[in-house]
């Protein structure tokens, strides 16, 4: 069966299953800098979408918008993560999903906002923060770190957002398009890595692992959600989002050997019953 006759939230559901794999793998590859790791991990990432290089042929309000998104998110994320504590910059770049449910009429007039999406995803987040948290002290006070982790949740929403806005304006780029945006943003990364970051020695484990996390949550994700957010209601796909922090973190659980908690479980209820809300929710 063809990816794109699949259900749109199951597309989404998709992306975001490999996104959970995400803090697993960088768990792994901690030692790798975050640029450096992201670049090879993009590039990997586009790998797939190569044998369609003609569907690259998009105009550069497409490829800027792309860039916008794979590039500009890792790159505030990784300055946040640098400037503030790393769980609280973390929480605040999850209010991307948020960002998409209440943006959405912003960004697309023909989507209407109602109070219970408004609802669902708020408790979404709730259940995203106590899963990120997990019943731990939050740092005091203001750190700038925050603002670029304000700003990579913004570019994520937005630039989902303005996809499916070039969707119903008539002025869509291929879904394999993605593997161009891919190789831009990992040759940028790659820059920044140069100039910010110290030069690091790869072995052949390292590099097995990165090419996983290029092909799965740096690469077949964006595809699948790229899909997602073309054909499905943006304003569900974004409530289920709030799913990634939950299974990333039961993920962590598992390979950590460390045992679940309430808090785990009481994010567990928030977010599915937020998730299950928005999916049956029509108009």
């Amino acid at each position: 069966m063809s990816p794109t006759a699949l259900h749109p939230n199951l597309l989404a559901l998709g992306a975001i299953a490999l996104w959970a794999l995400l803090a697993s793998l960088g768990v792994a590859l901690s030692h790798v800098p975050p640029f450096l790791l992201t670049g090879l991990a993009l590039l990997a990432g586009s790998l797939p979408a190569w044998p369609h290089w003609r569907a690259w042929r998009v105009s550069g309000k497409a490829l800027a918008l792309g860039v916008y998104g794979l590039f500009g998110f890792h790159f505030l994320l990784f300055i946040a993560l640098r400037m503030a504590p790393p769980v609280e910059a973390n929480l605040v770049n999850y209010l991307w999903p948020l960002f998409i449910v209440v943006l959405a009429p912003l960004f697309l007039p023909s989507v209407r906002l109602h109070a219970v999406h408004v609802g669902a995803a708020v408790a979404g987040f709730a259940g995203a923060a106590l899963a990120i948290v997990g019943g731990r002290g939050l740092t005091g006070g203001f750190a700038w770190g925050y603002l670029p982790a304000l700003g990579s949740a913004f570019i994520w929403g937005s630039y989902s957002l303005m996809s499916r806005r070039l969707v119903e304006r008539g002025e869509a780029f291929p879904t394999a398009a993605i593997g161009l945006f891919g190789i831009v943003s990992g040759l940028l990364a790659l820059g920044c890595h140069l100039l910010l970051e110290p030069a690091a020695a790869l072995g052949g484990r390292d590099l097995g692992l990165i090419a996983l996390m290029g092909l799965g949550p740096l690469g077949a994700a964006f595809f699948l959600w790229d899909a997602a957010l073309k054909r499905g209601d943006p304003r569900t796909i974004g409530v289920l989002s709030y799913l990634t922090p939950l299974l990333s973190t039961a993920l962590l659980m598992v390979v950590t050997q460390r045992p679940f908690t309430l808090h785990i479980a009481a994010a567990a209820l928030l977010i599915v019953g937020a998730a299950l809300v928005a999916v049956k929710t029509r108009a």
